[in-house]
């Protein structure tokens, strides 16, 4: 779930053949690997279910989503900060695992100050099933919905209802890890009737340097939603490190390539599984 804020784009004529060279560039990288995919997986270590220690699932630092799921019963908590000249934001995601392959969802930007301004942003609520797991050659497959409420202070949100939904796909390859996403976002139009409409591309790559400390890389962007508001472009990096299997902190910068976005922002945050809450209720209520 993405919290943060739409730009308002200066450009007139926003490049969308970039966008849409990069949807067919990831669905063919996607396929590639797939097809020369060897039978082993991490995805069985990082949410398989098998073992009885706890592991995050973080969907930080990057804005895609993966397609993988909070454990059963697991709840877990993520928030962070973006910094960037004129424009900071306190962001957090509660997920709590319902089944093995639903996550239910709760996304809020807690502070936010832009421009001189001051306040609280929006929230959303969703969640996230999957419906194909990571085996052989093939990915883990995941659908994503969120309603976002317009919660934000006056100036700082979208201030209507909007709803927005979309495919998660997410794959090991050995040790290299691949999340691909595509969306469709309606925004409301505030007092007009109707929505605005937008599409979501986002691809990421990670790989750990040591047993603890991982890289990610991911280009993200949304296309044009309307006359005033233009297609953004986005390339991301970004480090990881596993304190502990359930507590995962994060940190780096996404340049804005495309749109209406500070040039930099620097991004840090935390992950953190804070326990299962389905095995604490067995133990009070056998």
């Amino acid at each position: 779930m993405c919290t943060h804020r739409k730009e308002t784009c200066v450009n007139a004529c926003p490049n969308i053949v970039m966008l849409t060279m990069m949807k067919k560039f990831a669905v063919v990288f996607l396929i590639t690997l797939s097809a020369i995919a060897g039978s082993g997986s991490l995805a069985a270590q990082t949410n398989g279910q098998n073992s009885s220690e706890i592991q995050a699932v973080p969907n930080r630092p990057t804005f895609s989503t993966t397609a993988e799921t909070v454990y059963r019963g697991v709840f877990e908590i993520e928030y962070g900060v973006d910094l960037a000249s004129g424009k900071q934001d306190l962001n957090g995601l509660l997920k709590f695992g319902l089944t093995k392959n639903l996550e239910i969802r709760f996304g809020n930007i807690t502070f936010v100050r832009d421009g001189g301004i001051a306040g609280f942003g929006d929230s959303g609520a969703g969640f996230k099933f999957r419906f194909l797991k990571d085996k052989g050659a093939w990915p883990t497959l995941a659908v994503l919905y969120t309603l976002t409420v317009p919660s934000a202070s006056e100036e700082l949100g979208s201030g209507a209802l909007g709803h927005s939904a979309g495919l998660l796909v997410s794959k090991d390859f050995g040790k290299h890890h691949l999340d691909f996403n595509e969306s469709i976002q309606f925004l409301g139009r505030g007092h007009a009737e109707g929505f605005d409409r937008n599409y979501f591309t986002a691809i990421s790559y990670s790989h750990p340097i040591t047993q603890k400390l991982a890289i990610s890389e991911e280009v993200a962007g949304y296309s044009r939603t309307n006359e005033t508001v233009g297609a953004t472009l986005t390339v991301l990096q970004a480090l990881s490190y596993s304190v502990s299997p359930r507590l995962v902190i994060d940190g780096g910068c996404y340049i804005a390539a495309m749109g209406d976005l500070p040039r930099a922002t620097f991004v840090a945050g935390v992950t953190y599984a804070v326990g299962d809450l389905y095995r604490r209720l067995r133990r009070h209520y056998p």
